[in-house]
């Protein structure tokens, strides 16, 4: 049985940051120092009737530090409920993050190596399975499915943001249908990126080629995880217990989580 004293932890997550170039709707972060919170903790008391609290009363004129921050629930690493992706999955309303099992988001994850495909180009059915293969695996029923582009190394950088590539509807489907529940994968975003699929629909003028594997879950009940980071540091690709609980928002599409393997000893 795995202690947790003697785990090894992997962080597979990145931060919610302030002003970075690989987040089109970056978080603003206000930042309350020491002597800061002591004046709006001095307020706070004086507006409950303490009226000769002042900040220089508190230990060395400090208070408590804390942050205010204004962001979308997709920013940084987080987990998409189904709703995120439209208002039902097939005749059944979609369920938001507060309602998504917690049981989907605590299992043994599998990581599939997509290092070598070209930026901008779509994962299908076979390339999945021949993934698979290779590892000599076969899915089971609430098994996590990690895919690695290798995507997290540009973090920081606008390139973030289009050199990977992405899922489609039928590799979404594929992966649903053998029982797999959440999916993640350490690039921006689930889908090929933006730009590469508004040229296709430009040139196509077939909206299915807008956001084909988020709106696979109209249809199949899955979450994804973005913006998945340092899955080459785990020291095997199959049998990967992984840990990815998101914060529970009343009625939201996404919460933020940060995923963690936990693995015995060295792994």
């Amino acid at each position: 049985m795995l202690s947790l004293s003697d785990a090894r932890v992997v962080d597979l997550s990145i931060p919610v940051e302030p002003g970075v170039a690989s987040e089109p709707w970056p978080a603003a972060i206000e930042s309350f120092d020491h002597e800061a919170g002591a004046e709006l903790l001095a307020e706070n008391l004086r507006g409950l009737g303490v009226a000769d609290v002042t900040a220089e009363d508190f230990p060395e004129g400090m208070g408590l530090a804390w942050e205010e921050i204004e962001a979308i629930t997709h920013t940084g690493t987080h987990l998409d409920a189904p709703y995120h992706y439209g208002p039902t999955v097939g005749e059944d309303p979609a369920r938001t993050i507060e309602a998504v099992p917690i049981e989907w988001c605590c299992g043994d994850a599998v990581v599939l190596d997509f290092t070598w495909k070209t930026p901008g180009t779509e994962i299908t059915p076979a390339e999945l399975d021949r993934q698979l293969d290779e590892l000599d695996h076969s899915l089971s029923a609430g098994e996590i499915v990690l895919v690695q582009t290798g995507a997290d190394e540009l973090w920081g950088e606008p390139a973030y943001l289009t050199d990977f590539p992405g899922m489609g509807a039928a590799a979404t489907e594929h992966l649903v249908e053998q029982g797999v529940r959440v999916i993640g994968t350490d690039a921006y975003g689930f889908d090929k990126p933006f730009g590469e699929m508004g040229r296709r629909y430009a040139e196509s003028g077939d909206p299915g080629e807008l956001w084909p594997a988020h709106f696979a879950g109209r249809e199949v009940e899955y979450c994804q995880i973005e913006k998945m980071a340092n899955l080459d540091a785990l020291p095997r690709r199959t049998d990967v217990p992984l840990v990815t609980t998101p914060v529970a928002i009343e009625g939201a599409s996404a919460g933020w989580v940060r995923p963690v393997a936990l693995f015995e000893g060295d792994g």
